[in-house]
């Protein structure tokens, strides 16, 4: 098993190689957080595929001055950067797990560039913004300027992941979004408050790529949507956590392993 690490122009890596005819499996994770979240798949996957990691702009070990400076990002941004690490490591096609905002990048490429998504596994995903969560994305982008991002963050987080069984997701979320700057804070927020008509075609869209929503019970924000959508994309397939928040591969992980391992055997 060949472990890599690597930092091109743009965005930091690692890669688990399993060997050369494996199917690889690309990580996503979501605002604030970095490819660190994942250490509870890492085991399980690399058993059976090569696995990518991907720290997103701003995250992780993906800081300046390593990447352009920009005053705004996108989606469609994002989501270039990310396939330019699958261009460096000749990657012509991949699965992919995505967290929280990590699935709305992951479905964005993926309507772009369907030959090079061969299936999508998306945990906590976020397919809808209800009311509640657009008035306190409205209030966030009124405030982000004049408060310290962490205090916006902690409690975003706080009203993701109410419950104390949430705890550890929820201090893993706080503590690596300690990491990021303020601006950097500011243009991803600015990013997240106009998802909406992104989200609305994702609704409208059923794309023809095998997908897996891993949600759980509690994640009262972002689960009832995704009931809906799941019940009406037929390229899409919903397993919900019994006791579980938002970020479903932290507090559940066993589950969460075992149900996208047994997604990804049925498509080979």
């Amino acid at each position: 098993m060949l472990h890599l690490l690597y930092t091109i122009a743009v965005l930091h890596y690692i890669t688990y190689l399993k060997d050369d005819n494996a199917p690889w499996v690309t990580f996503v994770h979501g605002a604030g957080g970095s490819s660190s979240i994942w250490y509870k798949q890492i085991r399980d996957f690399k058993s059976d595929y090569n696995v990518l990691l991907i720290d997103l702009r701003g995250h992780g070990k993906s800081k300046k001055p390593i990447y352009e400076k920009l005053k705004s990002y996108s989606f469609d941004t994002i989501g270039d950067e990310v396939i330019e690490v699958l261009d460096h490591l000749k990657i012509t096609s991949t699965h992919w797990v995505g967290i929280s905002l990590g699935t709305i990048i992951i479905r964005e490429l993926s309507e772009r560039f369907p030959d090079r998504s061969k299936s999508m596994i998306l945990g906590g995903a976020i397919m809808k913004m209800n009311l509640r969560g657009q008035v306190l994305m409205r209030l966030g982008v009124l405030l982000k300027s004049v408060v310290p991002y962490l205090v916006l963050y902690r409690f975003f987080a706080h009203i993701i992941m109410p419950k104390r069984s949430h705890k550890e997701s929820r201090n893993l979320f706080i503590n690596e979004a300690k990491k990021l700057y303020q601006k950097e804070f500011q243009r991803w927020f600015t990013l997240v408050a106009e998802i909406n008509p992104l989200l609305k075609l994702f609704r409208i869209n059923d794309l023809p790529i095998p997908t897996l929503y891993i949600m759980g019970a509690e994640d009262h924000m972002f689960l009832p949507s995704i009931k809906k959508l799941a019940g009406h994309h037929k390229h899409s397939q919903l397993h919900i956590i019994p006791s579980c928040g938002h970020v479903v591969n932290v507090e559940r992980p066993l589950i969460f392993n075992q149900t996208s391992i047994q997604f990804l055997k049925t498509i080979g």
